[in-house]
């Protein structure tokens, strides 16, 4: 009866563990592929992309196999990106409170897998892009060089102006969508570059104001780190108000209620930022302008893509 109960127990585990071993790893790679920072990235890429189908008469079922290709290729290429930005950084990511729970901190992973796993990623994404269109698999591999090579290796431990390069990065996601398409030298990919390009300052920004303790213990030279908190809110407020002419080039293109609720969006994001320096808790006011700044590229895109969807243009 002793075995047969130990048995029972044993076969339990197996059941029960099984799940919680899967969640658990799931979780490692939400970690280690940074999830919100992935979305982020994705969603200009599927945004572009569908208003490129907009702009050239092209039905969307009929460039089904090329979503497809695009989206994953992207996603495979951008990953690859997040994943080896981690395996360089682990040493930070030690001594930083927010990236605990990553793997290659944990020893979930090990450090030469993830390495491979990055490589292997990469690779997969960019000769995916390569069965779209030459032009997108160019951006695509420019985002990646300068987010890895020139951000990640280069810049990020070195230089303040480190956000500026990672920037220019996450810009050329538009561009991959509207590519796979088209050739991206249309007004709308180009001021979505432009917005996306200024819009992850202030959201990076925000991240450095909540987190100043930890880059200031690993010796990141962020902007807050090196040149203090007030100038970082000031540079913060000057980068969103950059943000307010830019949908005035797409009254054409996507039509006033677009540049209205644009601008409407930009000038609560200003008004926040003015509150920073009577702000009485600096995290609290830093969360509130990354949030902030989610939302607006959330409802940007969201509009964007509901202006152009055949309900609204039937």
């Amino acid at each position: 009866m002793k075995n047969t109960h130990i048995q029972s127990e044993a076969t339990l585990d197996t059941i029960t563990g099984s799940p919680s071993k899967l969640l658990s790893l799931l979780i490692d790679i939400k970690y280690l592929l940074k999830g919100k920072v992935l979305v982020a990235n994705v969603l200009p890429v599927f945004t572009s992309y569908w208003l490129a189908l907009y702009f050239t008469s092209e039905s969307f079922i009929d460039n089904w196999g090329l979503f497809l290709l695009t989206m994953i290729g992207s996603t495979l290429v951008i990953s690859g990106a997040l994943i080896l930005n981690n395996w360089y950084e682990v040493d930070l990511d030690k001594k930083m409170v927010r990236t605990q729970k990553r793997p290659t901190v944990t020893g979930n992973f090990s450090l030469k897998s993830v390495l491979w796993s990055g490589i292997i990623t990469s690779i997969i994404g960019l000769v995916m892009m390569f069965f779209t269109t030459f032009e997108a698999a160019l951006y695509s591999f420019l985002g990646w060089f300068f987010y890895v090579v020139l951000y990640t290796f280069w810049s990020k431990r070195r230089y303040t102006w480190n956000t500026i390069i990672g920037s220019v990065s996450g810009a050329f996601t538009p561009l991959i969508g509207w590519a796979a398409i088209t050739q991206a030298n249309h007004i709308v990919p180009i001021v979505m570059f432009c917005i996306l390009f200024i819009w992850q300052i202030p959201h990076t920004l925000a991240i450095t104001l909540k987190r100043l303790e930890d880059y200031t213990r690993a010796g990141v030279p962020m902007l807050p780190v090196v040149y203090g908190v007030p100038v970082t809110i000031r540079q913060n407020l000057i980068y969103i108000v950059t943000l307010l002419p830019l949908p005035f080039f797409l009254i054409v293109s996507l039509g006033w209620f677009f540049t209205i609720f644009a601008i409407a969006l930009t000038i609560g994001w200003i008004i926040l930022a003015i509150k920073g320096p009577r702000a009485k808790d600096l995290k609290k006011w830093a969360q509130a302008n990354l949030r902030y700044s989610l939302i607006y590229l959330i409802l940007l895109s969201f509009v964007m893509i509901l202006l152009t969807s055949p309900i609204m243009n039937s």
